[in-house]
């Protein structure tokens, strides 16, 4: 028997690579999303599988929430609806807290009343910022100095209620500097590997918005999407109620990075120093090994493998976000 999972917002890159991941695997696949920031052409490929489903509603819609749950015999829910960027909800704190707050409490009521059996949700390493310990671990306390990362550790609490008052089964993936095919160079707030792939590939100036020592740890797509279905599959009850690094565990400097996009891309781009992003970290560099000890999850893809496998989709698809 099939499962069947709801996904909501799977026309986000990372969704949309779960989803992919799951119809291949044989799980009935219900995608909810109203497309307000992402890309539909994102999961054109699933459209005609006999085993995908796409609703085009809103997750603030309760009534909605409900019929679904009920009409597919939804089983699963993996939520990675969120309002992303940390300086989006500077300016906008009462649509973040909106957006990320009420479609996960939405979310997590529809679950307890309808006995749904788990559900797996996209936080984010935003709830550590920028504390000088590294690794940094789950056991850390939280450190939220935005209203995003707020959003994110209130998702946790109510995470946590659920388990406490209600049993409901959750498991959250905090996601770090994940990067990987359909990730759009182009946003205002795009990730610094798309773009300068992007823009390497186009012989464009690369924006140096950090310095040359900053560090970031880099989470290839697909390990994302082993986590996930990881989460999803697991049995083990010890797992429940608990927050996960989802990460790659090791450290790659801003001028290793760019010396390898030069490279992979065979590009004539150069450097240009830009503004220093606000609200932006020194440093990341995070442990896995609790995810691993509680649903096996562990990275697959080297430094080399990430950059050969996205270096490559992007080339292979330079118009897709045209």
């Amino acid at each position: 028997m099939k499962k069947s999972v709801l996904i909501t917002w799977v026309a986000w890159f990372i969704a949309s690579n779960i989803a992919e991941e799951l119809v291949k695997q044989w799980w009935n696949v219900i995608w909810i999303d109203n497309l307000m920031t992402w890309h539909k052409k994102n999961i054109q490929n699933l459209l005609n599988k006999e085993n995908f489903t796409f609703i085009w509603e809103d997750v603030r819609n309760y009534s909605w929430m409900e019929k679904i749950v009920k009409d597919y015999n939804i089983q699963y829910i993996s939520h990675q609806a969120a309002r992303g960027s940390v300086p989006k909800s500077v300016e906008n704190p009462i649509l973040t807290n909106d957006i990320n707050i009420n479609w996960t409490l939405n979310i997590l009521n529809v679950a307890k009343e309808y006995n749904i059996k788990k559900v797996v949700v996209a936080i984010s390493s935003s709830v550590y910022w920028d504390t000088p310990q590294l690794p940094k671990k789950e056991t850390m306390p939280y450190n939220a100095l935005s209203p995003y990362a707020t959003t994110k550790v209130t998702k946790e609490i109510y995470l946590k209620n659920f388990w406490n008052l209600y049993q409901l089964p959750t498991i959250w993936l905090r996601y770090f500097n994940v990067y990987g095919k359909r990730q759009d160079p182009q946003w205002d707030y795009a990730a610094v590997i798309p773009k300068w792939i992007y823009k390497a590939l186009n012989n464009e100036d690369l924006p140096l918005n950090w310095e040359w020592n900053q560090t970031r740890d880099f989470t290839y797509i697909d390990d994302v999407v082993q986590a996930n279905i990881k989460a999803l599959e697991t049995e083990n009850k010890e797992a429940f109620w608990k927050w996960y690094n989802v990460c790659y565990g090791q450290q790659i400097s801003i001028k290793e990075l760019w010396e390898e996009i030069i490279k992979a891309t065979n590009s004539n781009s150069k450097l240009v120093k830009a503004p220093a992003r606000k609200w932006d970290i020194k440093d990341s560099y995070w442990d896995w090994t609790l995810a691993n000890k509680m649903f096996w999850y562990k990275p697959n893809f080297d430094m080399k493998s990430w950059f050969k496998e996205t270096v490559k989709w992007y080339k292979e698809n330079q118009d897709y976000f045209n």
